[in-house]
């Protein structure tokens, strides 16, 4: 399993490019972005699905690009599914985003299981930061989305936030096992280790 990540824009987000052999797994793609379609054509990879781990249009707002591009379904947990096409829930304004709707073509569910080559992930519902943020998990490896960053998580102050289920969320990943290395949203990536360590939100 190899992971390319794309700082996106500003504010700079990670999109990642998650692969194993030909296929391959986009999450959060901010925008339009040939540097990552260029990459995934270099490998010639298939993409088996966009993920959004969550609804806010900093990480939704290539969807409809890198679908057209890649032919991939769209996949969004089934409590942010409103965020694709509400700007007051999104945010885009707020960002000075504009992007057409896209219909997503999975609508996510806590502990649901999918195949990126041999290896095996699983969604994490991780509600606060909004309602259906989703974290991806395989052994070893945590795609946090804006629940969990280094050393700080997200903000529970926009539209659909919950602070006690963002720190509820947050210590269901801290029990995850310590050598996990957690790729965030923004910023750099971490481990759980180090988040219990020096995170005062663990």
């Amino acid at each position: 399993m190899e992971v390319k990540r794309f700082a996106i824009d500003l504010p700079a987000v990670n999109c990642y490019l998650v692969f194993e052999g030909k296929e391959g797994l986009i999450i959060d793609p901010g925008k339009a972005a040939p540097e990552v379609l260029e990459f995934i054509r270099r490998r010639q990879l298939e993409i088996k699905a966009i993920i959004n781990t969550h609804g806010h249009a900093d990480h939704i707002g290539g969807n409809s690009w890198f679908i057209n591009k890649t032919k991939a379904p769209l996949w969004i947990h089934e409590a942010d599914a409103a965020f694709l096409g509400d700007p007051n829930l999104n945010l885009a304004p707020f960002l000075r985003q504009e992007f057409p709707h896209v219909v997503p073509d999975r609508l996510l569910k806590d502990r649901d299981e999918f195949k990126v080559g041999a290896t095996v992930f699983q969604i994490l519902h991780t509600p606060g930061h909004s309602p259906g943020s989703v974290s991806l998990y395989s052994k070893g490896i945590l795609f946090s989305g804006d629940t969990l960053f280094k050393s700080s998580v997200g903000r529970w102050d926009l539209p659909g936030g919950d602070r006690r289920a963002l720190q509820e969320s947050v210590l269901k990943l801290g029990r995850l096992p310590l050598e996990t290395k957690v790729y965030p949203g923004h910023g750099e990536a971490t481990t759980i280790e180090e988040e219990i360590k020096k995170n005062p939100f663990l």
